[in-house]
């Protein structure tokens, strides 16, 4: 019988604490979440491997290293709304409902999404709603802080409205291959984006950069 609890100990001490990850919240957070019970049943057993985890369509599960840091980075409140978009089994929105407030997870399949909600209830996870909607039209309401799970080209005004001024989201923005983390402060109606790290996701549909057509 795999002995999950000693995989999530291994996976905090050799992918996210060399990764110069160490505000404790974050650490008790992803020590306290079964990841495996947030992934499809056929990748239980390696769930914990550094490496992001294939749920089809060009979606994953984060590897723990990059969702890591970029929650370091977020720096994220006991006080404050996130609103997590491409949410697929829940695994990061269980993690920030033990950082903020309260969670708004978006996800456009609904059997990821209906997946989603019987393991955050099979956790008791109460302060997170799964919202079965397009993950680029936005949603009601102003939030303190957005993630977005998946590479980017680039990110939707819909969603950037939902920022409170004052916010930040977080977004891995692609060139190929390669991508870069980023954290964008919002002021006003301003977005300002900042390096954060190397990273690299599969870019979520939608969210492809606009090419632009000349004559």
């Amino acid at each position: 019988m795999t002995d999950f609890s000693t995989q999530r100990v291994m996976m905090v001490d050799t992918q996210v604490r060399p990764s110069d990850v160490t505000k404790f919240p974050i650490i008790a957070a992803m020590l306290a979440v079964p990841r495996e019970e947030f992934v499809p049943a056929a990748l239980r057993e390696t769930a914990y491997i550094g490496e992001s985890l294939d749920l089809g369509a060009g979606r994953v599960v984060m590897d723990a290293r990059v969702f890591a840091k970029l929650l370091d980075a977020l720096d994220i409140q006991p006080h404050e709304q996130i609103l997590d978009i491409g949410c697929g089994l829940g695994y990061c929105a269980a993690v920030i409902a033990r950082l903020g407030a309260y969670v708004v997870a978006v996800e456009q399949d609904p059997d990821l999404a209906a997946q989603a909600n019987a393991a955050l209830a099979a956790q008791s996870v109460v302060n997170v709603v799964v919202q079965t909607c397009g993950l680029t039209a936005g949603v009601k309401g102003l939030f303190d802080v957005i993630l977005i799970e998946g590479g980017v080209g680039q990110v939707p005004d819909a969603l950037l409205d939902n920022l409170k001024d004052g916010g930040r989201i977080a977004a891995v923005f692609m060139q190929g291959a390669l991508g870069i983390a980023k954290i964008g402060h919002k002021s006003g109606k301003d977005v300002t984006w900042r390096y954060a790290f190397n990273a690299s996701l599969p870019v979520l549909s939608g969210f492809e950069t606009a090419t632009e057509f000349a004559l």
